[in-house]
């Protein structure tokens, strides 16, 4: 069975489960240490980030295996608020510029 999709049908444009970088995007770096524990940083990545829980896992063993990750990508205030959920429970991290 073969599908034809006539000219004048909307395209779709691929969802993706983080924002991609533009020129000019921030990022947010989280830091590793000693304090908290790995489902704990899992729960505030995704309270900071809306990302799924994999996603959220990948970011945490990141962070834990070499020291520090880029957790959020996207415009200055929301790397501003995403930092700010992070620090709630005193994670380490900061706001960088691409």
């Amino acid at each position: 069975m073969s599908l034809h999709l006539s000219e004048s049908a909307p395209k779709v444009a691929p969802t993706l489960d983080f924002p991609t970088s533009n020129v000019g995007d921030y990022r947010v770096i989280l830091y590793n240490d000693d304090y908290h524990g790995m489902d704990e940083v899992i729960i505030q990545i995704r309270k900071a980030t809306h990302y799924s829980l994999q996603r959220c896992a990948e970011i945490m063993m990141e962070v834990h295996l070499k020291g520090r990750a880029i957790c959020y990508h996207g415009p200055r205030q929301d790397c501003h608020r995403a930092a700010r959920v992070l620090r709630e429970i005193r994670l380490q991290c900061e706001v960088d510029c691409d």
